[in-house]
């Protein structure tokens, strides 16, 4: 199973070096840019705003470039084990290459010669936001990760307890009175769209009966987190549901069910045992994607609700051209799409004994 894991691991990195490459272009050659505005910048404020982000060069350098000076200036520290030149790596444009050289207790940091975004991103950094003054990109997405996360992860497993719970029982009851109800309420949380359900929710509990608080984040307190997370959990609890109760079906019909049954084994043993084992299948390769999805944070909901989550970071960034930010975002859900769909797959496996990781 190592092996396997790391062959998954090792062949993400082309995956992901292609997302980021084609995000990257594609969001450059759009019309328009993060600092065009209705009222244009004096042409001398244009320019030198434009160098302070790399945006003045030509397409590929602003996605990596080799500045060789500084190169050169690095392997002159390691042959003489002085500091370089400031005043020259300066004249080069020092902000360029970002902690070119610091002395930190007798310990020299090695010169970055690779400048541009990818060259940044390699290490390990996502940049700064073009449109909120003083922050980076990592402080943004540390600001609202946890929010998006908590979110994400309670509306999941709600979710997934929920579906199972109506999968399995209106499998049981197929074509009967359970079986219809149960689908039609697990259907309505994705026949209503969240943009609806979520204010329908914040009216009844929130304003008419006063019971829950209709905004903020209240330090992720408990009751604060009940609408948002329901509001995020319903479409899910209908998709899982249907997942199960496909799976349940189509197991309770197969011959290893039969033998079980003939054998004598209670039904709880037959179902709970042998069949949903089997009928969770689907919903594991399911679970995988879904999870990014909400883990990554959800615009309609953090707006309606006012939460600092990664999502409203996201939709706001691509609305005003924040490269970096929109960037940064994209590869942090494309790096849990991948490393979720990993654990998927091992966990498939474990409950398949069919499947064996070669």
């Amino acid at each position: 199973m190592l092996r396997y894991v790391i062959q998954r691991l090792v062949g993400a990195i082309p995956t992901l070096f292609l997302i980021i490459v084609m995000c990257f272009f594609m969001m450059r050659i759009a019309p328009g840019g993060p600092f065009t505005q209705e009222r244009a910048l004096p042409p001398e404020i244009e320019k030198n705003v434009l160098a302070a982000y790399d945006l003045d060069k030509p397409l590929l350098q602003q996605f990596i470039y080799v500045d060789s000076f500084v190169c050169q200036q690095r392997f002159a520290m390691w042959q003489t084990g002085q500091p370089p030149d400031a005043a020259a790596l300066s004249g080069r444009g020092l902000q360029y290459v970002r902690g070119a050289f610091r002395e930190t207790g007798g310990v020299q940091r090695e010169i970055k010669c690779l400048g541009g975004y990818f060259g940044k991103l390699l290490q390990g950094d996502f940049g700064p936001s073009f449109k909120k003054k003083d922050f980076s990109v990592s402080e943004l997405i540390a600001d609202g990760a946890p929010v998006s996360a908590i979110l994400g992860i309670s509306a999941i497993l709600l979710a997934t307890a929920i579906g199972v719970t109506f999968g399995i029982l209106a499998a049981l009851n197929q074509n009967r009175l359970q079986d219809y109800s149960l689908m039609t309420i697990a259907m309505i949380g994705i026949t209503i769209p969240s943009f609806v359900m979520a204010p329908i929710l914040t009216l009844i509990f929130g304003v008419y009966m006063g019971v829950l608080p209709v905004a903020t984040w209240g330090g992720g307190a408990f009751n604060h987190l009940i609408l948002p997370v329901t509001c995020l959990a319903l479409p899910q609890i209908a998709v899982i549901s249907r997942l199960t109760r496909g799976g349940m079906i189509e197991i309770m019909r197969s011959n290893f069910v039969r033998t079980a049954r003939a054998k004598g084994l209670p039904e709880r043993l037959v179902i709970g045992r042998h069949a949903l084992r089997a009928a969770l299948l689907p919903l594991v390769s399911y679970l995988g994607p879904a999870t990014a999805a909400l883990v990554t944070g959800s615009l309609v909901i953090e707006q309606i609700f006012q939460l600092p989550g990664i999502g409203k970071y996201f939709v706001t960034g691509a609305i005003e051209r924040d490269y970096t930010l929109v960037m940064g975002v994209i590869i942090l859900y494309a790096g849990l799409v991948i490393a979720l769909n990993l654990i998927a797959d091992v966990v498939y496996g474990l409950l398949d004994p069919k499947v064996r990781f070669d």
